[in-house]
């Protein structure tokens, strides 16, 4: 079966499978007509997909394929104070800083290679635990920023390349159009420290022990 070695990543995942990511230097591939957030869910539940480009214009800034920083959309968004504060959020966001042409993404179930990073959707408690997880080894704390905005594509995708880890508490965007539960919250996981997490899961002691 492919990646037995992720079980405990595997099952720590109430709905859905953890879905992969991986950037490939081809530019054969699909131009979407959905949102980033929407191709993740659909791998979420056992689509595969190879996209060159998508429909957000804030995953296209966000993931290398525009240079265009969406500060007028946020400003005209209503959820910040003047323009240059929706300037700011803008140019605080995590971007892709690798080169690729595609972007593979699918439900772990149906991976069979190396990828990037992983994506799941975990319930506080169950967040709380891949945190444990990578604390375990070394006691330290993990960096995590977010801004309430372009959770998908920047913290968990962008922000878990720079960083190894990128926990969000999602944002308007994913949640009005992906529809993950309200009771969940996107993790990203880059591949280098998926052993790691996986060999603490089966360490560490449960919540209510």
């Amino acid at each position: 079966m492919v990646h037995d070695w992720m079980k405990n990543i595997k099952a720590i995942m109430d709905e859905g499978s953890p879905v992969c990511i991986t950037l490939q230097n081809s530019t054969k591939g699909d131009v979407s007509e959905k949102l980033f957030c929407e191709i993740i869910t659909d791998a979420r539940y056992g689509k595969q997909s190879l996209i060159t480009a998508q429909r957000c214009r804030v995953g296209k800034f966000i993931l290398g394929k525009s240079r265009q920083p969406p500060v007028e959309y946020y400003f005209n968004s209503g959820r910040y104070l003047s323009y240059e504060s929706a300037e700011n959020a803008v140019l605080s966001l995590c971007r892709l800083e690798k080169e690729y042409g595609t972007l593979k993404i699918e439900p772990l179930s149906k991976n069979s290679t190396k990828f990037d990073l992983c994506i799941l959707y975990l319930k506080p408690e169950k967040a709380m635990r891949i945190i444990q997880a990578m604390a375990y080894y070394n006691g330290a704390t993990a960096d995590i920023q977010t801004l309430g905005a372009a959770s998908i594509c920047s913290d968990c995708v962008a922000g878990t390349l720079n960083k190894g880890i990128g926990l969000s508490f999602g944002c308007k965007g994913s949640r009005k159009h992906s529809n993950y539960s309200s009771e969940e919250v996107p993790i990203g996981i880059r591949y280098d420290m998926l052993e790691k997490v996986e060999r603490a899961l089966g360490i560490i002691p449960g919540t209510f022990d």
